[in-house]
């Protein structure tokens, strides 16, 4: 039996195995205590039925805790934050070890919240834990209040992402500043220790100097500055991808604020953002990337959307449930079509987005299908469409089994079409999956983003529409 199924508590297996040669099956039941018979074992049949007594909640709460530990068990030592990747199978450079990231540790720190509140650890324990996190960026280099994408953990010093990479990085800045106001929310009201928390990582966001990122008084946000390169990254932002809640943040700043005409005049492109393409029946409503009709990676409709509540939001270019809502169902309905035949594809098995691929790094996506799943695609997608994620849930755990999950939940991506299923992890696409979850279980995050008397003035500011704006 697999170590990981050993450690669940309180689930009833019962195994079949069916005798080759036999014409009737002879069933043999009992607890789990041998090996793992998922698979068939050379030189004979294995039909392996597994009956699992889970509920939807309690296998949704088991996902939620094996991820949450990447980033609480996981967590590099020194700095509290979240390593850049886990290879189980250790088969990575050896100065990568130590790296962390400013943005997933931002989903992490959401996701301790998340196990705050599930009851996985004590409140005293996220509260060290916060508090550890919040000095160790208070002394991290900074960029004109912008964290560069990487540091090394121990030192706090800039890990360049590439050569000119070696300064601020605004939207993972922004992904962290995300995490920073829910971290704020929770703990405002609580005992000494935690209202010192709060103001701690109030502290940190205003800090962040979103009008420098103009270059020069520009209306639009640039995502890198370096002090040894200045702006020679060169990278206005503009949408529609996962940085929507850059500009909400900046527009939401008391301290360096921007005004709305950079939100319209560079992210929207003077309302040319807005598509009327549809894909299998749904409106595509936004311009990915300025691609006309196509849709990206599902992750767009993910880290955006941690903290900022989608339900009813509406700005003159998109209601952004309906987008982010479109674009899951449209990806799913590719994936049941699979034009490509790739194995393993399904109503159970769908769900592209960036994450490892069978050669490095990929932006999946129906316009770059390469036969890879990533589990984070539909399971961050849970709020969206619940009933069509839980199946996803519920094939890798109860079929793929020990093939997709490990030590901190399923693994970042794999391929039946190429039998390639590495025991390997990603902070960024790990952080999502129980933050998610449990917005679309109880709002948590979505909450205590929202109800940010900054966040309200900014959303104001951009003319959104929200039932959570007072």
């Amino acid at each position: 039996m697999s170590e990981f199924l050993i450690k669940i508590k309180g689930h009833l297996y019962l195994w079949k195995l069916i005798l080759p040669g036999l014409l009737a099956a002879c069933f043999a039941c009992q607890q789990p205590t041998g090996k793992n018979k998922r698979e068939a074992r050379s030189g004979r049949l294995g039909i392996l039925a597994k009956i699992d007594t889970l509920s939807n909640d309690s296998l949704l709460t088991l996902v939620q805790k094996q991820t949450f530990n990447y980033f609480w068990e996981g967590a590099e030592k020194i700095s509290g934050m979240a390593p850049e990747r886990i290879h189980l199978d250790g088969d990575y450079p050896a100065h990568d070890q130590d790296v962390v990231t400013t943005g997933g540790s931002g989903f992490g720190i959401m996701a301790i919240l998340v196990g705050i509140d599930r009851g996985f650890i004590s409140k005293q324990q996220g509260v060290d834990r916060l508090l550890h996190i919040a000095d160790y960026l208070k002394k991290a280099d900074r960029f004109h209040g912008a964290w560069p994408h990487w540091l090394y953990g121990p030192t706090g010093k800039v890990k360049p992402f590439g050569q000119k990479d070696n300064g601020g990085d605004l939207v993972e800045t922004s992904f962290m500043a995300q995490a920073l106001i829910c971290v704020e929310e929770y703990f405002a009201k609580g005992d000494e220790k935690e209202r010192l928390l709060a103001a701690k990582a109030q502290k940190l966001w205003h800090e962040i100097d979103f009008d420098w990122y103009r270059k020069g008084g520009q209306n639009v946000l640039y995502w890198h500055w370096s002090p040894e390169y200045g702006w020679e990254m060169n990278f206005p932002v503009t949408g529609y991808n996962e940085c929507l809640i850059m500009y909400v943040l900046a527009a939401s700043s008391p301290t360096h604020g921007i005004p709305a005409a950079v939100y319209h005049e560079g992210w929207a492109k003077n309302g040319t953002i807005r598509s009327n393409a549809k894909q299998f029946g749904m409106p595509v409503i936004l311009n990915f990337n300025g691609q006309h009709g196509n849709i990206g990676p599902l992750f767009w409709a993910h880290y955006s959307y941690l903290g900022l509540d989608p339900r009813g939001l509406k700005d003159k270019y998109a209601s952004y449930w309906d987008l982010n809502k479109n674009q899951t169902l449209i990806c799913r309905a590719y994936c049941l079509e699979n034009p490509k035949k790739f194995k393993g594809y399904g109503p159970h098995n769908w769900g592209l987005t960036a994450s490892y691929s069978v050669n490095g790094y990929a932006a999946h996506s129906p316009t770059e299908d390469l036969g890879v799943i990533s589990p984070t695609a539909a399971l961050s997608s849970y709020p969206y469409t619940p009933e069509f994620s839980m199946e996803v849930i519920r094939h890798l755990y109860q079929d793929l089994g020990n093939k997709v999950w490990g030590k901190y939940g399923f693994y970042d991506a794999f391929s039946e079409t190429a039998n390639w299923y590495p025991q390997r992890y990603l902070a960024i696409d790990q952080g999502p999956i129980p933050v998610m979850i449990e917005n679309g279980r109880s709002g948590l995050l979505w909450k205590l983003f929202m109800q940010n008397k900054n966040v309200q003035k900014g959303l104001k500011t951009l003319n959104f529409e929200s039932p959570a704006i007072q």
